[in-house]
């Protein structure tokens, strides 16, 4: 960060500031988490801007989702969801595009897991060969939905998803996210689980690194159960880092989200929102 900050730095610094007694620190990691099995050094504020992060510059303002494989009505309805989350949470356009079957994806690229017996698609496939190759020029972010689980390599069971930090391009799954069409309560479960991977991985391509200080949405997953854990809001850190880099007012943002919240019952969710907002509207 410049020795002399910005007006606009200066008061992200502000916001962390009044933030930061509202989110709670990481404590020591349940053995398997993220943190468990895998070191990070995380990222401050100050190091973020350091990093020359990519960020959605004009004429780059589209956040665009890509569906691919064979998707129920119920998932179809998530789908829809997490487009009005995406925009809320990213304060730009979302547009969702043509379904591609998943056929797109060649038997080079597949495999099936030898223990767990269900069929995964290789990640790098998808952002290199399939997505990277199709982003419109006013693209912020392009992020594939696969309807079938993802597998990053060798020396991986799975993952949520995956997402370039410098390619704008990444992809997640829903496959793990349970039956939407269940009950409400699987619906909504559904959709907060599918908003939070997508809202993390298109943080990635924001160049936003895993966060290990606070209780965050960006922070690593190993499980679905560690995954529920964590809260949809970023910490005060990781919000300044995006309030930066999209350009917009956390107070509005948080005000838009809470009112998503409040139309799709998270209820938890909104009034997390409501808070922070709180916190940040005499600032």
């Amino acid at each position: 960060m410049p020795s002399q900050p910005s007006p606009r730095v200066r008061e992200l610094l502000k916001v962390i500031e009044k933030l930061e007694p509202l989110h709670t620190e990481l404590g020591e990691p349940v053995k398997g988490d993220w943190l468990d099995q895998h070191y990070e050094p995380g990222q401050t504020f100050a190091e973020y801007l350091d990093s020359n992060p990519t960020t959605p510059r004009a004429p780059r303002r589209v956040i665009y989702i890509q569906p691919i494989g064979a998707f129920s009505k119920p998932q179809d309805a998530i789908i829809k969801a997490t487009a009005g989350a995406l925009q809320a949470y990213f304060q730009l356009p979302v547009k969702v595009g043509n379904t591609l079957p998943e056929s797109v994806v060649p038997s080079s690229a597949r495999r099936r897991h030898a223990t767990l017996g269900l069929e995964q698609i290789l990640t790098g496939y998808v952002c290199d060969n399939l997505l990277l190759p199709a982003l419109p020029d006013d693209t912020a972010a392009l992020i594939g939905l696969a309807a079938t689980d993802l597998w990053p390599g060798d020396g991986w069971n799975f993952v949520f998803g995956q997402a370039s930090t410098e390619d704008r391009v990444g992809v997640w799954s829903i496959h793990r996210y349970g039956d939407p069409a269940a009950s409400d309560a699987a619906f909504r479960k559904c959709l907060l689980r599918t908003i939070k991977t997508a809202t993390h991985e298109i943080g990635h391509m924001f160049s936003m690194l895993h966060c290990t200080a606070y209780e965050c949405n960006m922070g690593g997953s190993n499980s679905l159960e560690e995954s529920d854990r964590a809260p949809l809001a970023l910490c005060s850190q990781c919000i300044a880092k995006l309030c930066w880099a999209i350009g917009c007012d956390p107070v509005a943002r948080y005000k838009q989200l809470a009112a998503f919240c409040r139309k799709h019952d998270l209820d938890a969710e909104r009034a997390t929102y409501a808070r922070l907002a709180g916190a940040l509207f005499d600032r």
